[in-house]
């Protein structure tokens, strides 16, 4: 059966579905359903709607508690293990530093603008209980946009494989979940964008099963004086990084090899 591709725009970036299905209105029909779980995921946990689930937590900050439902829960429970294991240098509470850096414009914060910010920066000082979760200072904000592309990718292909779908994955912006291999039974072969190159590869890899992720310095920035500043933001510090240029992680779920990536970044 041939591979079939399906495009459409989520999660502000391109994103694609392939998968095995004779035509290619069949494989729209098939894929529906996995676009429909990553609109679901967007419409539930985006900064940007005031009625999203984030965006209810967010605006009780310095006041009151809130009750969040299981899928919820179980993403800030991940958000703890990895906030935990990265030492606080994955911290979804991280994206209050945004105010300070707008990446549309050539400008550099002031030491001022970040140490008004760094103070409601902290995974430790969220409280959970229960079901329950308590930001404490006023002006505090959860972002999930570490880990909401990603799990939308895992999400996507779990609802596809549960309708059959058993070769193809779901690319969020070059996020991928694997659902199967080719239809021959060979692997994938991934091209991996060059950082400072958008029209070269710098590697490609094999992969059939699982998930791959890519963090880097070239998808959001600004160069001044020759200093490049990314998007990818120090908690501790509120600068961006500027170590690694890109980092790629293969891993059974694509919320784990993106959020490894980041970490590594």
């Amino acid at each position: 059966m041939p591979i079939q591709r399906v495009t459409f725009l989520a999660m502000a970036c391109s994103c694609e579905i392939l998968l095995d299905a004779p035509t290619h209105s069949q494989a729209l029909q098939i894929a529906q359903a996995g676009i429909e779980e990553i609109k679901r995921i967007e419409n539930t946990y985006s900064r940007y709607r005031s009625d999203s689930t984030l965006s209810r937590i967010n605006a009780t900050a310095g006041r009151d508690w809130i009750e969040c439902d299981s899928e919820t829960l179980s993403l800030l429970r991940f958000a703890d293990h990895l906030y935990q294991q990265s030492g606080g240098v994955f911290d979804i509470t991280s994206g209050v530093l945004r105010r300070a850096w707008n990446f549309a414009h050539a400008r550099v914060p002031t030491k001022e603008q970040l140490g008004e910010l760094l103070p409601l920066v902290g995974w430790g000082q969220v409280k959970i209980e229960g079901s329950r979760i308590h930001l404490p200072r006023s002006g505090m904000e959860l972002d999930f946009g570490g880990i909401g592309k990603e799990y939308a990718a895992d999400r996507a292909a779990t609802v596809l494989q549960h309708i059959g779908v058993k070769h193809g994955y779901v690319n969020l912006g070059g996020d991928l979940r694997l659902m199967g291999p080719r239809p021959d039974g060979t692997s994938w072969k991934i091209g991996i964008q060059h950082p400072r190159d958008r029209g070269r590869l710098l590697a490609t890899q094999e992969i059939s099963t699982g998930a791959l992720a890519t963090s880097g310095d070239y998808e959001r920035f600004i160069v001044i004086d020759g200093q490049r500043y990314c998007h990818l933001l120090n908690p501790r510090t509120g600068w961006p990084v500027n170590h690694w240029s890109t980092v790629s992680v293969c891993a059974p779920l694509a919320v784990l090899a993106g959020c490894l990536a980041t970490i590594a970044m």
